[in-house]
């Protein structure tokens, strides 16, 4: 017999929830990790990033407090006495991860962790321990989820510069940087040390931010970077970084500009975290440095499983703790395994005004049938004593001869929040008439979703 009935390798939200919920339906489960309990979005990614917007948030609110009346006063922003704070919350919340599994039954294994063959494991040395004496386990089923990896450019120079894992450890805040990327990272971290007081340049190849995203969002989105005092650099690429006297570095673009700055900060993707997993000799299949898998997360090796970033399907937090749990459910349950809507997965950029999306781009749309638009665009309650040149941005897209709303988009305060509600709806398939017939909530920005009633365009369908 086994050693385990399934064996998860990587802690992150996918595996965890893939191991308790096995563990649950009594398999005899085991996992291991090389680095964080809790993976990269508790330690390195959604939570400590989303603590960092919280903080960014601070100069912004004093201002605002005093349009309205308040006496405040703001000092300089603590950055050590920040990270001191974020560090151990971060570390109450990896223990917490470990706990849950502790508690539900599951073998903890540190160390990294490769196949030998189909059922076996090794589990040796790693960052969380760097002296473990490797040992070997077997498992009838292993799983797969050690997510992804942020990767650097190769460009001249490129080590001169941090990636998003280093970000969250800076010892003091950078008075300049300059991210390259626009995509989710490299927009939020933009936000995070404009808001913080450091002067940012933002460098991405497109001629708009958030690909992937809808058309007319991302539009919206450069127009507002610069008013959050962030200097834009669009349609051009790094070609070389040099360091300077002092510390400082010079990053050169494609378009001869010249850059300085005290610190570059690559957001330039991530790629799935399988190197020394063996993979290759066992033949399980991978492309584009991906873990091929079909529609039950099963590999090209019968008994071997991949949910996550590692398959790179879609990478987010949420899908992974979907994928796992179903995954474990679909192994170990006696009941039918809970029904997920991957296809209208919500998603959200927390940069200083919120964007969020669920369902088809308005491009996306217009593939599959004719449609109706509709979009706002107006300034808040909120921002009428503030005096902020700022304004909520919202979109329905509609099918026209169905009049179901298969798309919504957003920008602005509690886009994220919002668009949470909008998501049942959209996965429900509700109809415009639908939306209509809704009463809103007044005076509030949500309001405007039901209360949109003559379109700003009609789309033919393009294909």
């Amino acid at each position: 017999m086994p050693d385990f009935d399934l064996f998860v390798i990587g802690a992150g939200s996918g595996g965890v929830r893939c191991a308790r919920i096995a563990a649950q339906n009594g398999a005899r489960v085991g996992i291991a990790e090389s680095r964080h309990w809790g993976g990269t979005c508790v330690n390195l990614g959604c939570v400590p990033k989303k603590l960092m917007v919280y903080a960014s948030e601070g100069a912004e609110a004093a201002d605002d407090a005093r349009a309205y009346g308040w006496d405040v006063t703001i000092g300089a922003h603590d950055w050590p006495r920040f990270i001191a704070a974020k560090d151990k919350e971060i570390a109450r919340l990896d223990g917490i991860y470990k706990s849950m599994l502790d508690k539900a039954g599951i073998g903890l294994f540190v160390g990294r962790a490769r196949l030998i063959d189909a059922h076996t494991v090794e589990i040796g040395p790693g960052p969380l321990d760097e002296n473990a004496t490797p040992q070997r386990i077997t498992a009838e089923k292993i799983v797969i989820a050690t997510g992804g990896r942020p990767v650097r450019p190769p460009i001249e120079g490129a080590e001169l510069g941090i990636i998003s894992d280093e970000a969250f450890h800076l010892t003091e805040r950078p008075e300049r940087v300059c991210i390259i990327g626009g995509g989710y990272i490299g927009v939020e971290f933009a936000g995070i040390f404009a808001g913080l007081g450091s002067k940012v340049d933002l460098v991405f190849r497109q001629d708009l931010p958030l690909r992937g995203f809808d058309q007319e969002l991302r539009e919206k989105l450069l127009e507002a970077l610069p008013k959050h005092g962030i200097t834009v650099h669009a349609g051009v690429s790094p070609e070389k970084i040099e360091a300077l006297k002092g510390g400082a570095r010079q990053v050169a673009l494609s378009n001869g500009t010249q850059i300085e700055t005290d610190c570059v900060f690559f957001a330039t993707g991530r790629k799935p975290n399988i190197d020394g997993l063996g993979l290759d000799a066992l033949g399980v299949k991978t492309e584009k440095g991906a873990v091929v898998v079909d529609a039950q997360s099963t590999s090209s090796v019968p008994n071997i499983y991949a949910i996550g970033d590692v398959t790179d399907r879609i990478n987010l937090t949420p899908v992974a703790i979907a994928e796992g749990h179903t995954l474990a459910e679909r192994l170990y349950s006696k009941h039918t395994p809970r029904d997920w809507a991957y296809d209208t997965t919500p998603k959200a950029v927390f940069f200083s005004e919120t964007l969020a999306s669920v369902g088809l781009t308005e491009e996306e749309a217009a593939k599959q049938a004719d449609l109706e638009v509709f979009t706002a665009s107006f300034r808040p309650l909120r921002q009428t004593l503030i005096g902020r040149d700022r304004k909520a941005f919202m979109k329905l897209i509609v099918e026209r001869d169905s009049q179901k709303v298969v798309g919504a988009h957003m920008m602005g305060d509690a886009a994220a929040e919002l668009m949470q509600g909008v998501a049942i709806a959209v996965t429900a398939g509700l109809t415009k008439r639908d939306f209509d017939r809704t009463i809103g909530i007044h005076p509030t920005t949500a309001e405007e979703f039901v209360t949109m009633r003559s379109p700003t365009r009609q789309v033919s369908r393009t294909a």
